[in-house]
């Protein structure tokens, strides 16, 4: 008799384990998907195209408040806990949840969901949201083209429209995002890499992905999301850890998967951190992880005009998820705004309109910055309706996409660049060893 399994999920991993464990066992029968995090993902089904012959209508998509009626009805023998960047007590929370109605609990198995590829995989994760992977990234895949190596980066999923359209997607140009109808965050993750000549991979069948990335690359980047574990057993495994938010690298799921297995710790920010708080870090390394290699690295911010910020009256633009469900009270922007002594920071809240001000109610702690929320046309509709709104001298937008490509701003702005300092060729050593030999280096 087949057991019946819930998977608690975020459009994303959930979709991943269920791919990768459960799509053609004959043993489980996935009853739903409960979908949290993301919005508009509700109410929908993974398709019988991605679901597979077992599941000939597809599995339901519903929200996760919805928990508790499928555990009173009797028909849930275990749930799965498959999404990223919550911290250990809202786990514990969860388990008490789950348990207390008589049915199993378990997060997602992190081995069983990493496949296994033909060409050197290297990964690039971290510990929270926010903690700069994107920039190490690109530092990577800036390394491997200095070794004459195609390179193709595999980005975590983002699924927010037609997941049967969505399975197997490749990004090499503009067109291809403004053809695939991306969504901010998705563009502020691909963006960077197109702008850097590197083709982009993403969707929600990963073993598919993988297949066609093999094909057009000599090395393949897993650019991580949130602080989730890679998707891909790694030959060489990095995480990013932030010391601005010192001891997160011990109390989220699963980013402290992360920090304990990989091969390489990269502590940056260092710049703009209290030293206190990067010593901190870099001990819990050695503590937790002592065969990892520990490198520090700045994060320098590129301002182009500084003297447009002093002394003005600012809106500053952050990345949405990193002040939202990462946690983060400030970032890039906030940090270059008060480097350059800006005379007062706007508040946007009395201006939030529509979805965006829902995301301030639903993240209470967000302080005077504009989180760039953009899942979906009306998202980026209130998005821009509230930057106009704003009585400012400037928009300052922290982010690594060109947002007047979705947006019209109808005052002056400003973007902002960051990059991952590199120190020295430890780095690159690393990375130059792991394609040489073509199997896993021990850092």
């Amino acid at each position: 008799m087949s057991r019946n399994v819930l998977i608690m999920g975020a459009a994303g991993r959930d979709f991943h384990v269920f791919n990768c464990m459960y799509r053609d066992n004959e043993d489980v029968n996935v009853i739903a998907f409960t979908a949290t995090q993301i919005p508009h993902i509700e109410d929908r089904r993974y398709p019988v195209e991605l679901a597979g012959a077992l599941y000939p209508d597809g599995i339901p998509i519903v929200l996760e408040e919805e928990l508790d009626s499928y555990l009173d009805s009797g028909d849930v023998d275990e749930v799965i806990f498959a999404y990223s960047d919550v911290s250990n007590d809202y786990i514990k929370n969860k388990r008490a949840q789950v348990e207390g109605k008589g049915v199993a609990f378990s997060t997602f198995d992190i081995e069983a969901s990493m496949l296994s590829s033909k060409k050197p995989i290297i990964a690039i994760t971290a510990v929270r949201t926010g903690c700069g992977k994107s920039q190490v990234s690109r530092r990577i895949t800036d390394i491997l083209r200095d070794l004459g190596l195609k390179t193709v980066a595999i980005r975590h999923p983002m699924p927010y429209g037609d997941l049967a359209a969505q399975s197997v997607q490749r990004f090499a140009s503009y067109d291809d995002l403004e053809n695939n109808n991306c969504t901010i965050e998705e563009r502020e993750e691909y963006e960077p890499h197109i702008a850097n000549g590197v083709v982009v991979y993403a969707g929600v069948d990963y073993g598919a992905i993988l297949a066609k990335a093999e094909e057009e690359a000599d090395v393949i980047v897993w650019d991580g999301g949130n602080n989730d574990t890679p998707f891909y057993k790694p030959d060489l495994w990095i995480c990013v850890a932030d010391p601005h938010r010192p001891g997160d690298e011990l109390g989220y799921f699963p980013g402290t998967a992360n920090f304990r297995h990989a091969d390489v710790i990269l502590i940056g920010k260092v710049g703009h951190a209290d030293p206190a708080a990067v010593e901190l870090v870099r001990g819990n390394a050695r503590r937790i992880n002592p065969s990892a290699t520990v490198l520090l690295r700045e994060s320098p911010l590129d301002i182009p005009d500084p003297d447009a910020i002093a002394g003005k009256r600012v809106l500053v633009i952050e990345d949405g998820p990193t002040t939202t469900h990462g946690g983060m009270p400030y970032g890039a922007g906030i940090m270059a705004a008060t480097t350059c002594g800006v005379g007062e920071l706007v508040d946007p809240r009395p201006y939030a309109v529509g979805e965006i001000a829902e995301t301030y109610e639903q993240y209470p702690n967000i302080g005077d910055l504009l989180p760039a929320m953009g899942n979906g046309d009306k998202q980026i509709q209130d998005l821009e309706t509230t930057v106009n709104a704003v009585d400012c001298d400037l928009v300052l937008v922290a982010k690594p996409i060109d947002l007047t490509r979705l947006i019209e701003i109808d005052k002056p702005s400003m973007r902002l660049g960051y990059s991952l300092k590199p120190v020295d060729g430890q780095l690159a050593e690393l990375v130059s060893e792991t394609v040489r030999s073509g199997g896993h280096v021990a850092a």
